[in-house]
């Protein structure tokens, strides 16, 4: 299985000059739902937010500490009862700077390996993110091992690689784009997405002993998102492969 991450760190591909003016604006307007098309995304979105808080939001209880990766414009929070710590990582501070969920912040991370390696997290959460991380086994790895005892992994993904997915974006966002600006979105998705779902699913099941999965369609190569709650770490294969990586991870 090893051999299959030879493909990572990925590389991010080029944006034309045309795109890339235009990238940051484009960005934070689709992820507070400022056209037509973001917000239908953005209702549809909702069954990954409400799928990665589903252990909380039903039964909340005091004292669960949570790390969001990637928490972008932090709307994750909406669908989380305040129910302890919360941190993020997030390397955009443009994206949730003046939210009013940043009171709710204890600490706030642009990289995994910033976090100190004695935290640990009852829950570790991430809602569509894990398809844009080029070194995605060094972040999964790192996840596993910040994870207190019987602790979570839940994330969220759009099914990047499948037939649907991809017609659903083509009929909708990519659609609206080239009217707006007279450009390709592939391009834009391309830049973006640089990990498939089945890549992501497979990373998982390497470093998790326990992964359980669902997806809002009728299988995986047939739905729009799917969603991950794993467990059971093995610890061995996480420090392993960050160790062949020339990462040094201190043990807490």
């Amino acid at each position: 299985m090893t051999e299959a991450f030879s493909q990572f760190p990925k590389v991010r591909p080029h944006l034309p000059k045309e795109i890339e003016e235009i990238y940051a604006t484009h960005y934070k307007s689709n992820r507070e739902g400022g056209t037509a098309a973001a917000s239908l995304s953005q209702r549809l979105e909702a069954w990954m937010h409400k799928k990665v808080a589903a252990d909380v939001a039903a039964r909340p209880q005091s004292g669960k500490s949570t790390l969001e990766i990637g928490a972008g414009t932090l709307n994750q929070l909406q669908y989380e009862p305040d129910v302890g710590i919360y941190d993020i990582i997030e390397p955009f501070k443009e994206l949730y700077s003046g939210s009013p969920q940043l009171p709710r912040i204890r600490s706030i991370y642009t990289d995994i390996a910033e976090v100190p390696a004695d935290r640990r997290y009852d829950r570790i959460t991430s809602v569509a993110t894990f398809e844009h991380i080029l070194n995605l086994p060094e972040v999964v790895a790192r996840a596993a091992l910040l994870l207190a005892p019987g602790g979570t992994l839940r994330t969220a993904i759009p099914s990047e690689g499948t037939v649907l997915w991809t017609l659903g974006w083509k009929l909708t966002t990519g659609l609206e784009f080239r009217m707006k600006y007279g450009l390709d979105y592939g391009q834009l998705m391309r830049h973006e997405h640089v990990n498939q779902a089945r890549e992501i699913r497979e990373v998982l099941a390497y470093f998790f002993d326990d992964v359980d999965g669902a997806c809002f369609g009728v299988a995986n190569a047939l739905s729009l998102y799917q969603f991950y709650s794993c467990s059971r770490p093995n610890i061995d294969k996480c420090r392993a492969y960050l160790a062949r990586q020339g990462k040094v991870v201190r043990a807490a």
